[in-house]
């Protein structure tokens, strides 16, 4: 299954039906009357989290989305059918913009929500609504509404707990399969991770999950390599998880150039909580790894780790310093029971 993220659909409401013009004609009834009924409303264009979806390639093939118009009424005060409402099935995570890509019109996190794109047009009156004591046989019926033509972007932000970020080889997608069921492409040439990867990682019988991105380099945020764009499946994460290649030789360039990345970006990644870490030092011996993790605290870095994700040293350690920030979020985001309020003391 190919993986995209960005895509333009165009969408569509129902027009509701027109008001029918009627008398009724019958044999041995002195007083028919005005019956003409109601159209019935047009459908609606609705957007609904499901899953089972992790991109938005069914919407590269199917780009228009019609909902259907309603039935225009009928004589013996018959109202027309209802227009049904079409459903656009997109994956959690979806961000609903409008046509300038910028104001968001909704923004899908959980399973099951569902977001109301384009109302259906309501259907006219019958002549049979314009009877009065003055105007007994009305010649007259509403047309229905006309329905609404909207053009929108989808964006999808995958849901994840950990972000990881680095330049392309720092082993990003080796600590993914090391630490996962997940089985990112893994080779020695750069920019071998293409679009993002989900893995789900397990540490002290707590579960949560690692988004892996395409690796950034110098510039990333003007266009260059496979630029920032992929920066966006990160912004959901509570922890951002950053590699560095130990055996690099250009350390702190490494680092300071990711950093410069993610604050060129916005979006608050610069502010996330970050695990900074030093990957591959199966490549390096004690001396080197001392002195190593030295320049990197001096040039601000806190809390570094050293970790090899081919040998699997330091990974357990290093699983073990996301899981307090996935925690925190999860209790931050946890809803508050109304029982529990209750059971708190108040003066």
């Amino acid at each position: 299954m190919k993986f995209l993220d960005l895509c333009k659909v165009y969408v569509r409401s129902g027009s509701g039906g027109n008001g029918c013009i009627s008398f009724r004609r019958e044999k041995y009834i002195e007083y028919g009357g005005p019956d003409g009924g109601d159209g019935g409303k047009g459908g609606s264009v609705w957007a609904e989290a499901v899953d089972g979806l992790n991109t938005l390639i069914d919407f590269r093939y199917q780009q228009h989305w019609f909902a259907k118009s309603g039935q225009g009424g009928m004589g013996n005060n018959r109202t027309g059918k209802d227009g049904d409402d079409i459903i656009l099935r997109v994956p959690v995570g979806t961000e609903i913009l409008d046509e300038d890509e910028e104001t968001v019109i909704a923004d899908i996190t959980e399973l099951g929500q569902r977001v109301l794109l384009a109302k259906g047009g309501n259907g006219g009156w019958g002549n049979l609504h314009f009877k009065s004591a003055t105007n007994q046989a009305p010649r007259r019926a509403n047309p229905g509404q006309a329905g609404i033509d909207r053009t929108l972007w989808l964006r999808l932000k995958l849901i994840a707990d950990v972000g990881l970020v680095g330049l392309p080889n720092a082993g990003k997608s080796t600590f993914l399969a090391a630490t996962s069921n997940a089985r990112p492409k893994i080779a020695d040439y750069p920019f071998t991770t293409l679009h993002p990867n989900l893995g789900v990682v397990g540490v002290d019988n707590t579960e949560f999950v690692v988004a892996d991105i395409p690796g950034l380099i110098e510039g990333a945020h003007e266009g260059r390599g496979l630029g920032d764009l992929f920066l966006g499946h990160v912004e959901r994460c509570a922890v951002l998880l950053h590699l560095i290649d130990g055996s690099s030789g250009s350390l702190i360039e490494d680092y300071q150039t990711i950093c410069d990345e993610l604050a060129a970006y916005g979006a608050g990644l610069a502010d996330k909580p970050r695990v900074t870490v030093l990957n591959k030092i199966d490549t390096l011996d004690e001396e080197e790894r001392a002195f190593l993790k030295d320049e990197l605290e001096a040039t601000g870095a806190q809390n570094i780790l050293l970790m090899s994700g081919a040998s699997g040293e330091g990974v357990t350690e290093v699983l073990r310093s996301l899981r307090p920030h996935v925690d925190a979020r999860r209790e931050a985001d946890r809803p508050v029971d109304p029982d529990e309020e209750d059971l708190q003391w108040h003066p």
